[in-house]
């Protein structure tokens, strides 16, 4: 019996028995979905991830505004600590000697209009080092400039989102749009960014393409702020040597903790310890989800050993009268193995196709970023033909050690 006769008996054995070789399939296919669906979410957990922190800048110190929740609040502010203030980026700036750029921002959610259309934009207070702290240029026109900031200038950057959203295909440069009750002249446009808006670790990010970019200093003097909150919300500050980016963020925390005082109204959060605490929590997902779905598959894989012991039992006298009329242990051997990858091979297919279905559901429903690729369809696979495999070895080997005469016997 060659090979093609024993891919030909198992298939002949898996037809006559379609329920109950697709019922051993169920563990494999279970567990081919779930290899693919937790591949998927980890795979689309990590890009999301990655493309948070890139936006951040790998070589950027954050340093955010910290909200204090105390009744003493107003003392604090009148003796103690102002806050995150405008000058604190300054004095970040010249001295820490590893960093060379501190750039402020300040965070107002307005309404913005241009002629009859209306929609609500973050106004963000900055300076001209903002677009090159966050790798972040504009595609017509220019930045904020120290002039515009020196001036306190009603001029604006618009962000690719905001553009669309008020001028369409029109050429926004030189038009004036009402920020509120006030006119910002249009300068530039930033590059439209793909940015996944979301939450990572400490860090928050949002869609900067509805952002709209204006002079710090005149987002001071043309909008109100809370007497008592912070000056600003957060300062980027951009490390010469990312290798020296801890020792850069200890000297921040220095400079920050003698200005305010000791006051703990401030936060230092560094985009690359995130990234590898964030690695760190994906690679614990993905072995508690690799060991489930490593059940499923083991539950299948004793479902098909299971199912073969039970058909060997069945067809005891069909092997004997094989052996008989000349089939060797080794051809025994191989039908039973080809049974058992054939309903492994089956329930790996229907697996690769219930998982991607699966992604595409949590990525509807869930709103998770999943992420299929080539090589995890391939991985699900081959897992699901040597779980095949393995498990349809030991049932073969007893199939092919009958002794004719006893399996002719056999009733």
């Amino acid at each position: 019996m060659n090979i093609s006769e024993s891919f030909k008996t198992g298939l002949d054995g898996i037809n006559s028995h379609k329920l109950r070789s697709f019922l051993t399939m169920l563990g494999i296919i279970f567990g081919v979905s779930a290899v693919i669906a937790m591949l998927s979410i980890g795979e689309g957990a990590k890009q999301e991830a990655l493309e948070q922190i890139r936006v951040m800048g790998m070589n950027n110190i954050l340093i955010q505004d910290f909200q204090l929740e105390t009744e003493d609040l107003a003392s604090i502010r009148t003796n103690f600590s102002r806050g995150l203030t405008y000058e604190d980026a300054r004095s970040i700036g010249d001295i820490c000697p590893l960093i060379d750029y501190a750039t402020p921002q300040k965070e107002f959610n307005l309404s913005v209009s241009y002629k009859d259309k209306v929609t609500m934009a973050t106004v963000v207070g900055t300076t001209p080092e903002y677009s090159e702290v966050l790798n972040f240029p504009v595609s017509e026109g220019s930045f904020v400039t120290y002039y515009d900031v020196a001036n306190r200038n009603r001029i604006c950057v618009l962000g690719g989102g905001i553009k669309k959203d008020l001028f369409g295909f029109e050429d926004p440069i030189e038009k004036k749009i009402k920020v509120e009750d006030l006119w910002f002249t249009v300068i530039g446009v930033m590059i439209d960014k793909d940015i996944p808006a979301g939450k990572q670790g400490s860090i928050k990010t949002r869609n900067l393409n509805q952002d709209i970019y204006i002079p710090i200093t005149a987002s001071f003097k043309r909008f109100v702020n809370d007497p008592f909150a912070s000056e600003i919300d957060q300062v980027t500050a951009r490390v010469v040597n990312s290798e020296r980016i801890t020792e850069a963020a200890n000297i921040i925390r220095n400079i920050m903790n003698r200005r305010h005082m000791g006051v703990p109204d401030f936060q230092i959060i560094i985009p690359e310890a995130l990234l590898r605490q964030s690695q760190e929590t994906q690679r614990i997902f993905n072995i508690v989800m690799g060991a489930i779905a490593g059940i499923s598959l083991l539950v299948g894989g004793i479902g098909i050993m299971n199912i073969m012991l039970a058909s060997i039992l069945e067809r005891t006298r069909e092997i004997g009268v094989r052996r008989a009329v000349g089939a060797t242990r080794m051809d025994i051997l191989g039908q039973f193995i080809i049974e058992a990858i054939l309903i492994s091979f089956s329930g790996g297919i229907i697996g690769i196709f219930l998982g991607y279905g699966l992604t595409i559901a949590i990525a509807f429903y869930a709103d998770w970023n999943t992420i299929v690729s080539f090589y995890m369809l391939m991985l699900a696979f081959g897992v699901s033909v040597t779980v095949g495999l393995i498990f349809g070895i030991l049932p073969a080997r007893k199939a092919a050690l009958l002794d004719p005469i006893d399996s002719l016997r056999y009733e």
